[in-house]
């Protein structure tokens, strides 16, 4: 019985994504109740008792090259917040306000078209495609489902120029070149600031090629008729080196924080700066990966944000805990030869099931 219902199961994915609608296209039929494939367990779907007296941190990039006093300053917040959160939200970042209100409005208005429009762009061939339209990338891999619709650009080398922008479609083309060259000049500077925020010389982890290559993400979570049932996304750390996230005023950003989920509110004009686990592996567990998710959409407005994932684009090169870290107080916890391209297999294979992908990479001493 038990195989019938996962044969059952696997038919009932397989043809929701042939439909190439999305959860999108189901709100566009006037769906009122999800589908099975979209149904949390209830222990997931817990709110742990939010403490909205925790905050993330908020750093203010203002002066640090103008004031070395101010730049110290800031790095140490970053390194305090990199430490005890791996969460941050960062303003006066540089990146204009109507650069990041027409990618917010390029993402949604992709996502708003008919689904015959959206159709010929839907795809999970990420190895031979430089943009994706799908909804869940790991739907495939495990479920539920998170309730939202993605698009999504592979930078190879982050060339935020018009090198492979005819890959991406015209109603989103000159928003998303236009972020991504802002992208590249901040990525630079917090490359920096967060080397010297564990330490290092200022160009070490760019040496390192930490924030080579980038993918550029666009989330769309449609009003969900049923949003106590479902996750927009579920718990899960990022892969990457780094994330810059902007997100707009509807909300639903959590981080697990000492066991609590706290909420990320929306900032105008801020970016959300989430650490990876690459990022915990190199620095040997002193900069945190945490879990964070995002609350399915109960509004009356759809939930849209833009992600930037930074990672290498060496998949073969071996990462483990940066050497100038380590001591015999402080030895490897990590492997010091976890390539990319083997940490990505597995994590892509495990699927965001709510469990962290760092355990399988540890040293056991």
């Amino acid at each position: 019985m038990e195989a019938v219902d996962h044969f059952e199961a696997e038919k009932k994915v397989q043809e929701f994504d042939e439909t190439k609608a999305g959860a999108k296209g189901l709100v566009d039929s006037g769906v009122t109740k999800i589908p099975r494939l979209f149904v949390h367990p209830p222990d997931l779907l817990q709110q742990n008792n939010n403490d909205r007296h925790l905050g993330v941190p908020i750093i203010d990039l203002k002066g640090i090259d103008q004031s070395t006093a101010r730049r110290k300053e800031v790095i140490s917040e970053i390194s305090k917040a990199a430490e005890a959160w791996g969460f941050f939200q960062i303003v006066n970042h540089g990146v204009p306000y109507d650069v990041i209100e027409e990618v917010l409005k390029s993402v949604r208005r992709f996502h708003e078209q008919p689904r015959e429009a959206k159709a010929e762009w839907y795809s999970r061939d990420f190895k031979n495609k430089a943009f994706n339209n799908f909804c869940n990338a790991d739907l495939k891999v495990s479920t539920p489902a998170g309730w939202r619709d993605t698009i999504s650009w592979q930078l190879p080398q982050f060339r935020a120029d018009e090198s492979n922008s005819q890959a991406l479609p015209d109603v989103c083309r000159r928003e998303f070149v236009e972020y991504s060259r802002h992208m590249t000049l901040l990525k630079e500077k917090l490359s920096i600031l967060l080397s010297e925020a564990l330490g290092l010389s200022k160009d070490y982890l760019s040496s390192l090629g930490c924030f080579k290559s980038a993918t550029l993400i666009g989330h769309y979570y449609p009003v969900c008729p049923e949003p106590h049932l479902t996750l927009g996304t579920s718990k899960h750390s990022d892969l990457s080196f780094l994330t810059l996230l902007l997100q707009d005023g509807v909300g639903g950003l959590q981080v697990l924080h000492q066991n609590v989920w706290v909420d990320v509110p929306p900032l105008q004009g801020a970016l959300v700066a989430n650490l990876g686990d690459l990022m915990q592996i190199t620095s040997n567990d002193k900069f945190k990966s945490v879990e964070h998710r995002v609350l399915a959409t109960s509004t009356a407005v759809p939930r849209t944000s833009v992600a930037c994932f930074f990672n290498v684009d060496d998949k073969l090169k071996p990462y483990g805990p940066i050497k100038e870290l380590l001591s015999e107080t402080n030895p490897a916890i990590y492997r010091d030869n976890i390539s990319f391209g083997e940490y990505l297999k597995y994590y892509r294979l495990k699927g965001q099931d709510g469990n962290s992908s760092l355990p399988h990479f540890r040293l056991v001493h």
